[in-house]
């Protein structure tokens, strides 16, 4: 049985060789917490083995985060420095590739002013808009990883001793990515192949709408023409293979943003800016947003929704089975990286150009023109369950099962 340290250097080498593909001569940025100090300079070791030209780390720390919100003035949450976009652009233009080690605690925010959280919600996203349609392009590589803080562990794990917190958030991230396979870089060729089993049979069906019923949730899904379903592994503009998040589960593409109607409730917390979401049920009506209801976070779920008009509508469709490996671990993450990859799930807010014929070539104009969903946010929301099903629908109106009982069924 492999050791924590020979799990940890191969997490850190599937990071660097399948999640951002470093190649000879790139540049790397890192996002990670101070916590998670250790993984990240082996990472960082792992890059330059790579052949990585440099590797530039934006350290965020979670106590300095709270502060913020506790006692900054209101107004600085509406001022973004033009260096933070400025910097990002220079290093898509030295195609450089993106990593972000994900480590904050669910409940960083809760009882924070949801204004304030709202408004740099708002005011972040405008500003890094170039670098969001960068990514969401696939014009550079970049992948979301995950490394424990105590806190979030403390929330995953609450009946263990605290000693053993961490160390099993570790082990069930391990399992997670495989990274406590012999050799995980093939193990996630071949994960990456049996998901593309499922894009191309979804790819060769064109529907035209999908049909999801379950308790609490009965909603049609119009798909534009010219959509395509995606899976795992992406190709960036230079021709280079990249993970963008690791786990993943799931097959997913775009939705047509006027053709959205009916109801569907969440089935799993949304761990969101610090504050958990929980219980709520989304309505829409030709594919917006008409009412929000939610037994916990409902104001911070009402002001994601107000984030522009974009939000107002989706820009994700996923599909995983209830069996996934991390559905079936019986862990609930608190953590979207995760938590989505349990579950069927939707995304508020802007969609995927390479999920739409040509969409990488595409400007804003074009692509609002297929239907796809433009904004300044993206965020997941996990809606599956046992008791889901999924229909696809034709031109011609026949309906085909794509799920039943939250299992694939083709």
């Amino acid at each position: 049985m492999a050791t924590f340290e020979e799990n940890l250097e191969k997490y850190a080498e599937l990071a660097v060789k399948v999640g951002v593909n470093v190649q000879p001569g790139q540049p790397l940025y890192i996002g990670a917490s101070i916590e998670s100090a250790e993984f990240v300079r082996l990472v960082v070791k792992k890059a330059y083995e790579a052949g990585a030209s440099h590797v530039i780390v934006d350290w965020g720390d979670d106590e300095v985060t709270r502060l913020r919100y506790e006692l900054a003035p209101e107004a600085s949450f509406s001022e973004f420095p033009d260096w933070i976009p400025a910097m990002r652009q220079e290093l898509i233009d030295m195609n450089a590739a993106f990593m972000n080690i994900v480590s904050q605690s669910p409940d960083l925010l809760k009882n924070a002013d949801p204004n304030k959280i709202a408004t740099f919600q708002k005011t972040a996203g405008q500003a890094l808009e170039g670098y969001r349609q960068a990514v969401q392009s696939d014009k550079v590589s970049w992948t979301v990883i995950a490394a424990p803080s105590a806190a979030w562990a403390a929330k995953v794990f609450p009946d263990k001793p605290e000693a053993d917190q961490v160390p099993a958030l570790w082990d069930a991230i391990f399992k997670a990515v495989r990274a406590d396979t012999e050799d995980p870089v093939a193990a996630w060729k071949k994960h990456d192949e049996t998901l593309h089993e499922k894009v191309e049979h979804l790819n060769e069906r064109k529907y035209a709408k999908l049909h999801y019923t379950a308790p609490g949730t009965d909603l049609t899904i119009g798909l534009p023409e010219g959509h395509l379903w995606a899976g795992a592994g992406s190709i960036n503009a230079k021709g280079n293979e990249f993970m963008a998040n690791m786990p993943t589960e799931e097959v997913f593409t775009v939705p047509h943003k006027d053709r959205i109607d009916g109801y569907v409730s969440s089935t799993k917390p949304l761990s969101y800016s610090g504050n958990i979401i929980d219980n709520f049920k989304i309505t829409f009506e030709s594919g917006r947003i008409s009412a929000v209801e939610a037994e916990q976070g409902e104001d911070v779920l009402k002001h994601l929704i107000e984030a522009d008009e974009g939000a107002k509508s989706l820009g994700e469709v996923a599909l995983v089975p209830h069996s996934s490996p991390i559905s079936t671990s019986g862990i609930l993450f608190f953590n979207t990286l995760f938590d989505e990859n349990a579950s069927n799930h939707l995304a508020i807010g802007s969609a995927y150009a390479f999920c739409v014929e040509g969409g990488k070539e595409m400007d804003r104009a074009e692509l609002e023109a297929h239907g796809l969903n433009q904004s300044i946010t993206h965020v997941d929301f996990m809606i599956g369950s046992d008791q889901m099903d999924i229909d696809g629908i034709l031109d011609d109106g026949t309906r085909e099962p794509i799920f039943r009982g939250g299992e694939w069924a083709f």
